[in-house]
């Protein structure tokens, strides 16, 4: 794929996954297919069992990633727009935010628009000390739509939202972190090593303990409650003897004898 497309690489350190946004000419803004390459490599990660725990960041020190690449999206025609770019984007960063593994993103530099929504999937974030945060879609006549006015207001609060949004401001990394947008501020440069350390931490949990905490988290906030709710209760009763004997008499062609146990 030619360069001005960008890439989005997967590397695997033990059980943790990097997973590194490749367009640093362009500060890392997203294309289609760099969105259908997070995709491939969310499933990548979902496939891969030994993996406990999952790092999104970017290529370069200028930027995490300034969102999407205006270029490619102004030229679309409204039906186009919808179809193939907001939509798409709402599926892949909706995949990213329910991973089974935790997502820690690294944030090398600016966040703005869909970067900043991107970072909004993840579960901790820590960013270096020159980082900022910026919604700035409304100073091009557009709206955020990779779920900036949804998913990060679960995260920071609607006031805290507007507030980017509506003036298109650009937040320092203190403050991202006054408000909880970031959990750590690093040094430049060290901010892949950081996460990698929480990354490690983490990897020493009982890994499905983990992992049932962080989607109980977010079922708590309505977000894929059903599915929580319907995969712990499967859960649970296949750990019961009535499940046994209910597999038992099928496999027996006869009446099950239920105990309630």
């Amino acid at each position: 794929m030619a360069d001005n497309h960008g890439s989005v690489l997967l590397e695997i350190q033990d059980n943790i996954a990097i997973v590194t946004l490749c367009r640093p000419e362009k500060l890392n803004a997203l294309t289609p297919f760099m969105l259908g390459e997070l995709n491939r490599v969310a499933d990548e990660i979902e496939d891969t069992p030994s993996l406990r725990v999952a790092i999104l960041t970017a290529s370069g020190n200028r930027a995490f990633c300034v969102g999407a690449d205006i270029g490619i999206w102004s030229s679309l025609a409204p039906l186009d727009m919808w179809r193939k770019w907001v939509r798409k984007g709402h599926r892949v960063f909706d995949r990213w935010a329910t991973l089974r593994i935790p997502v820690i993103a690294a944030i090398n530099g600016h966040a703005f628009g869909g970067g900043l929504e991107l970072l909004a999937t993840s579960d901790i974030r820590v960013c270096d000390s020159t980082a900022t945060f910026a919604l700035p879609e409304a100073g091009i006549a557009t709206c955020p739509g990779w779920s900036g006015t949804q998913r990060l207001v679960q995260l920071i609060g609607p006031g805290q939202v507007k507030y980017l949004a509506l003036t298109g401001i650009r937040m320092d990394a203190q403050r991202a972190l006054d408000i909880g947008l970031v959990q750590e501020i690093c040094a430049q440069g060290d901010v892949l090593n950081s996460a990698l350390a929480l990354a490690e931490k983490i990897s020493t949990q009982a890994p499905v303990a983990v992992q049932l905490t962080r989607q109980i988290i977010d079922a708590g906030l309505g977000n894929d409650t059903a599915m929580t709710l319907e995969a712990l209760a499967g859960a649970l009763s296949a750990t019961t003897r009535d499940a046994k004997e209910g597999m038992a008499s099928f496999s027996e062609r006869r009446k099950a004898l239920y105990q309630g146990e």
